[in-house]
């Protein structure tokens, strides 16, 4: 008896971890264009990330946190996030100081440290990011 509730206990906790899905790419954090630059786009102030004065001199790049994407001049809210094998695609509203608009974002996992932007509809065009250290 003991034998059988426990093959059964297994076959059950297999079928949970092979049913779930799989974890969502974590992209929060700065992602600056050039990893060797994280220092020159980003400063570190209070444990949260903010652009340097002369961000965009040296490639710029965005924040993410949460369900924010902070970009120098712009922030982003996203409304739809779909994760379609290692491609993430977003749908996010958008503010800067003059309008306000609805952007799309196609982002495809490199690794856990790397992604490149795609603009679907323009093939060969991509803006390759890396994940700047948080210490």
């Amino acid at each position: 008896m003991f034998n059988r509730a426990n093959r059964a206990v297994s076959a059950m906790l297999a079928f949970l971890a092979l049913s779930s899905p799989a974890a969502a790419f974590d992209f929060n954090g700065a992602w600056a264009t050039d990893s060797d630059n994280c220092a020159k786009v980003f400063v570190l102030k209070g444990g949260q990330f903010n652009f340097t004065e002369n961000s965009d001199v040296y490639g710029g790049g965005f924040i993410v946190d949460g369900d924010q994407i902070i970009g120098k001049f712009a922030r982003c809210r996203v409304k739809a996030r779909k994760d379609s094998g290692t491609t993430i695609n977003l749908v996010a509203a958008c503010a800067s100081d003059i309008m306000l608009s609805s952007v799309q974002f196609s982002l495809k996992e490199l690794d856990g440290d790397s992604l490149v932007r795609l603009f679907p509809g323009i093939e060969d065009m991509e803006i390759r990011y890396h994940r700047c250290p948080s210490r």
